[in-house]
């Protein structure tokens, strides 16, 4: 039986036996080790971040063992949409990368925990994902949006279904406002320059 750590771009988690390029964490521990399973919480801390599977030399881990609750996300757009922000450890370019994208964007220069506490208000409402709307013209590639209470990610002016086992053909991207599930900061890194990994269904 798979365990509850897959990752949709609205946040949840969910079993599901597809493989992830990518895992993280939401500032660790939040699952039950004796059972392997969740309680009502879905987070340990405000830090929700990306990372590597594998990393230098650390050894394999037990996935729900004593450790974080490691979650596992279909790429990096995916996890940028359900809220995380790339690892300064595993990922540090990426991180770096992704402050500089900020910073290009709006001006202001973040340290990792402001980001952190930023997200954090714009991911949630309670317990529930906040969807903000937004111009569909207005969105940079990568971005998730919902149509249909669906989601699907933009991809230059085009959007692709998202599935746990990757992306559909593209289609035209829908006009007017549209709910968008890739908070306004991780939107303002996209436009800022920074660049995502994608699945590779999407190429």
């Amino acid at each position: 039986m798979p365990l509850q750590n897959r990752v949709t771009p609205a946040g949840e988690l969910v079993a599901d036996p597809a493989r992830g390029l990518l895992m993280g964490n939401r500032g660790g521990r939040f699952h039950d080790p004796r059972t392997r399973s969740l309680g009502k919480r879905r987070h340990a801390s405000k830090a929700w971040i990306i990372c590597l599977t594998a990393f230098r030399d650390h050894p394999a881990r037990t996935v729900w063992g004593q450790g974080y609750t490691e979650l596992f996300f279909l790429d990096e757009v995916t996890a940028l949409a359900a809220g995380h922000r790339p690892c300064a450890e595993c990922r540090r370019a990426a991180a770096r990368a992704f402050q500089d994208a900020l910073a290009r964007e709006t001006g202001e220069s973040l340290a990792l925990p402001d980001i952190d506490r930023r997200l954090h208000g714009e991911r949630r409402d309670g317990r529930a994902k906040q969807v903000h709307l937004v111009s569909a013209e207005s969105l940079p590639e990568g971005a998730v949006i919902l149509d249909g209470g669906s989601p699907y990610a933009v991809q230059q002016d085009a959007v692709r279904a998202w599935s746990f086992a990757g992306y559909g053909p593209a289609r035209a991207l829908p006009a007017g406002t549209v709910p968008c599930l890739t908070p306004p900061l991780s939107l303002a890194a996209l436009r800022g320059g920074y660049a995502p990994v994608w699945h590779p269904t999407a190429t």
